[in-house]
């Protein structure tokens, strides 16, 4: 079982930046394929960006391409999505996901939440205007 903890969410104004981290409190995050989701107050929950095992394919939805960046450092356990030029409809929670298998590629379906077995907890993020 793995265990997932998100941090770095806040506050910030429309054009700001935020940092979030994803680390495992219990287990291993390291060598899985990783995804990082949001969640907008009645909305579905939505593909944010997605990592390989070992960090050589990234995976980004067309809403943030070019504005977020997914990075992982396996030795450090961690995972993070740098979010720049941060939007009002950025706003949502934000959660990192794992799959419970390891050294996959993206596969198929890097989008898809039913990729992923282990999740966090979430940490929101408001983008204030």
């Amino acid at each position: 079982q793995v265990q997932l903890v998100e941090s770095g969410g806040g506050v910030v104004q429309v054009g700001g930046s935020l940092r979030l981290s994803c680390a495992a409190s219990r287990g291993t995050l390291s060598n899985r394929r990783m995804g990082w989701f949001r969640q907008a107050p009645g909305k579905e929950r939505e593909v944010v960006a997605a990592i390989t095992w070992n960090g050589g394919s990234t995976y980004y939805a067309d809403s943030v391409k070019g504005r977020f960046t997914i990075s992982r450092d396996n030795a450090k356990n961690t995972v993070w999505v740098q979010m720049n030029s941060l939007k009002s409809q950025d706003t949502a929670v934000y959660y990192c996901a794992a799959d419970r298998r390891y050294g996959l590629g993206l596969g198929s379906d890097p989008e898809s939440s039913r990729a992923y077995d282990y999740w966090g907890q979430g940490t929101q993020v408001t983008v204030s205007s």
